[in-house]
């Protein structure tokens, strides 16, 4: 194969970046300007307060990445929030946040009046409890490693919860690692023992465990363990099968004399543990243990666990396949959960949700028969304008409004987040943040019927948003009021809001080409790519087009504010963000139409979506470069190899290339199988490949095309990823270099599949704006000089 002759340009290293020297002073302007996006902070958390006088507190957790030591700085941001006699509020700010170092997780009591501050150790070391009041300090308890490992802040098995008389805390964390054996140099074997004491001693490897996969290394087990903050005892909770993985825990409604219940999630590991990070499809339910007062003179009530010999778990969910983020209604009549039984039937990674209700039973008898009522089914296909169906990455601790009955839940709906209230009796729906489709709306917190919630859009900075619900006597409707809260925690220099005032942004729908008589009637509704661009964007000269594509492929794309996608399209870019039939909130049928038609059918809305905006007269179709990562990489190097000519570059973020080589290496293997063969395919896996499976998964993968490719492209890939290993990449990385395609990989040996550590994500879209410049700019302009010439 001849290999490319092209000079080599004169260039010079910054960074890891080769670039030509006229263009070393745009480089600097890219790294300055990315760093003011940077600076941004976010809102992960916040709670509000009911206070005397006050009417209400609220507490910020706000991070803000640190560059130099690559970490998350967390601090937290308090206000006194008055409301006045027009119904208006007022929030008044702390002068300064203050800064949480080292916490892992701060969960307030039921009350307000205690704190807990949750420190996870370093290296081996004890985990670190703190109890808080509103003064000082008032406890602190040093669990050893010998009691349990870390505590699980991951969101996913996460879960702490206090009981309501605020004695005792269950909570999640790693189950001890058991007893290593250990040799010395003459051989002499025995086990346990501390290796690092016993001189001459080192401990061996032991035996190998199965983990939950990408981001779960070297965590094995999480347990369910209850501390009394009174004494500071800590006890697991006995009698859990072995082969289940706990999360979640809540403390079920207590009333005074009454046993006393802990309903959390248990994920079981047999056959194996698939991986479970982004993945909602792998079976779950609802269990309950039970356990008893126990008094000690004049002490208050204290609750001990059962041991297994008085009490087995009950499954609470065996009819329903899924079942996680377990909620108590106020009163404690219902326990009402969501589930994603849809993707777990199906074996999809991720699909519609459910919403469902338990009547809490009044006399505490519980049976694994309990009746489990639908609030929210799967919506298969909603009519226009109508609600497409639940998708939540999480339902909020305390998401009830006064009427003990009502839910407020953020959801996907289309191309953007939207906040619905829910009745849990009668099923009714209704979206209460305001209906602009460009800007999506996510719950912080609430308290009664006070919301506190931040909306943004791609080109406006979020805002902190305050609603309350107003009810109309007259009618008995409710309708919600919504203010703008003047906030220091989203400020951004005048630079970054100059640039982004140039911008603007819309929700376009694209009609689906060449749908077949087989599909739903869900899968031929249009899909939808949000367009932003430059106001001045005109038909003499174009922006160049970034066609941008969301992994999953059931993942999508919504309308918020993006710091890093904000940085692309303020530097001179128009960005396309296709939301292609398969992804989220559009409905089940359109999400099932993708599976075994990956590499064609969103190929095809892909090119569709770019058509659309060539034909309205907002890009050119000589200016496109495309970038995506993980399945979005699948489907940006199956676009510049089945449509060669259409793209000047291309950026993949640790993408799929080649199926056969995942289906061996990966966390998901599952995923390789469903995606390329349909769900019919989903238990394939558990077999070891035939030829004819490897024939088929390579022909639906990006390598098969690489011969055809033409777009420079650039790799960025994780060393640690285990979703998709980087030697997927590598392997059609070095494909193109062969063949002579300007080829550049950034690996990052430390990250993994998302490339989410600070500087990680600095230099990603930092070498992506340098390498579209190069091809879109920069080597556009140096052609033109020279034919000027």
């Amino acid at each position: 194969m001849t290999k490319s002759t092209k000079p080599i340009p004169n260039s010079i290293p910054i960074k890891g970046l080769e670039m030509h020297k006229e263009t070393e002073d745009g480089y600097a302007y890219l790294s300055n300007l990315l760093q003011e996006f940077t600076s941004i902070p976010n809102i992960d958390k916040a709670w509000l307060f009911s206070s005397p006088g006050l009417h209400l507190q609220g507490m910020f957790a706000v991070s803000q990445p640190d560059l130099l030591t690559n970490t998350r700085r967390t601090s937290i941001m308090s206000c006194n929030i008055l409301k006045e006699s027009d119904s208006s509020v007022k929030f008044f700010w702390a002068p300064f946040p203050i800064e949480m170092s080292g916490m892992s997780l701060i969960v307030p009591s039921p009350s307000g009046s205690k704190l807990l501050v949750i420190r996870n150790p370093e290296n081996e070391g004890p985990c670190c409890f703190q109890i808080w009041s509103s003064s000082r300090m008032d406890k602190e308890f040093h669990i050893p490693p010998s009691l349990h490992g870390s505590v699980y802040n991951d969101g996913w098995f996460e879960g702490v919860s206090w009981n309501m008389n605020e004695t005792s805390i269950a909570y999640v964390a790693e189950e001890p690692s058991p007893a290593k054996p250990t040799f010395n140099g003459l051989g002499d074997y025995k086990i346990g023992g501390c290796a690092d004491k016993d001189s001459g001693y080192w401990k061996s490897q032991g035996d190998w465990e199965e983990d939950w996969g990408e981001t779960y290394a070297g965590k094995r087990q999480p347990a369910l363990f209850v501390i009394n903050i009174n004494s500071g005892e800590v006890q697991e909770v006995k009698g859990i099968d072995k082969s289940l993985s706990i999360g979640q825990v809540v403390w079920a409604p207590f009333t005074e004399g009454s046993e006393q219940y802990l309903v959390f999630v248990g994920w079981s590991s047999k056959p194996r543990k698939l991986g479970i990070k982004y993945c909602s499809n792998r079976p779950c339910a609802l269990y309950a243990v039970r356990l008893r007062s126990r008094h000690h003179g004049s002490k208050s009530n204290e609750t001990v666990l059962q041991s297994a010999q008085e009490f087995h778990v009950l499954n609470l969910t065996q009819t329903i396949s899924s079942a996680f983020f377990p909620r108590f209604s106020p009163d404690g009549k219902f326990l009402v959960f969501l589930s994603a039984r849809s993707a777990v039937d199906s074996g999809v990674h991720n699909a519609t949700n459910s919403l469902h209700r338990i009547d809490w039973p009044t006399d505490i008898k519980l049976f694994q028969s309990s009746k489990i009522y639908d609030i929210i089914p799967v919506v298969m296909c909603a009519e226009d304008g109508c609600f497409p169906g639940l998708y939540c990455t999480t339902i909020h601790n305390n998401p009830w409004l006064f009427d003990n009955c009502t839910m407020i839940i953020s959801s996907t709906w289309h191309s953007s987040e939207v906040l619905l209230s829910v009745n849990v009796v009668s099923g009714e729906i209704l979206q209460i943040s305001p209906a602009d489709s460009n800007f999506s709306w996510n719950l912080l917190t609430m308290d009664a019927n006070n919301i506190i919630a931040v909306s943004s859009s791609p080109v406006d900075v979020p805002q902190i948003k305050y609603g309350m619900a107003i009810k109309n006597v007259t009618s008995n409707n409710t309708t919600w009021s919504w203010s703008t809260i003047s906030s220091p925690i989203f400020r951004c220099s005048d630079k970054v809001r100059s640039l982004l005032s140039s911008l603007q942004c819309s929700i376009l729908r694209i009609p689906v080409k060449n749908a077949h008589d087989g599909q739903t009637k869900g899968a031929t509704k249009p899909f939808e790519a949000i367009f932003v661009s430059s106001k001045t964007n005109n038909k003499d000269e174009f922006d160049p087009l970034i066609v941008i594509l969301h992994g999953g492929p059931q993942d999508v794309s919504l309308s918020y504010f993006s710091k890093y996608l904000a940085f692309l399209s303020s530097v001179g870019y128009s960005l396309l963000i296709v939301n292609y039939r398969g992804s989220l909130g559009f409905g089940e049928e359109a999400l099932q139409s993708l599976p075994g038609n990956v590499g064609s059918q969103d190929v095809n809305d892909v090119l569709s979506a770019m058509d659309h905006v060539i034909n309205l007269g907002l890009a050119s179709p000589s200016k496109i470069t495309v970038m995506g990562i993980s399945h979005g990489g699948f489907l940006t190097t199956q676009l510049i190899g089945q449509a060669p000519d259409r793209f000047l570059a291309a950026a993949a973020i640790n993408p799929v290339c080649n199926l056969a080589l995942m289906s061996g290496t990966t966390d998901i293997p599952n995923w390789c199988y469903v995606e390329a063969c349909g769900t019919s395919a989903r238990n394939c896996f558990t077999e070891p490949p035939s030829a004819e499976d490897l024939t088929l998964l390579y022909r639906k993968s990006p390598i098969s095309h690489v011969s055809k490719v033409k777009a420079p492209t650039l790799f960025l890939l994780g060393a640690q990823d285990v979703r998709v290993p980087n030697y997927d990449g590598l392997q059609y990385a070095r494909a193109l270099k062969e063949k002579g395609v300007d080829v550049k990989i950034i690996m990052f040996q430390n990250d993994v599949h998302a490339l989410k550590r600070p500087q990680s994500d600095l230099e990603c879209f930092l070498n992506i704006g340098v390498w579209f410049n190069k091809y879109c700019k920069y080597e556009a302009k140096e052609s033109q000089d020279f034919l000027n010439t």
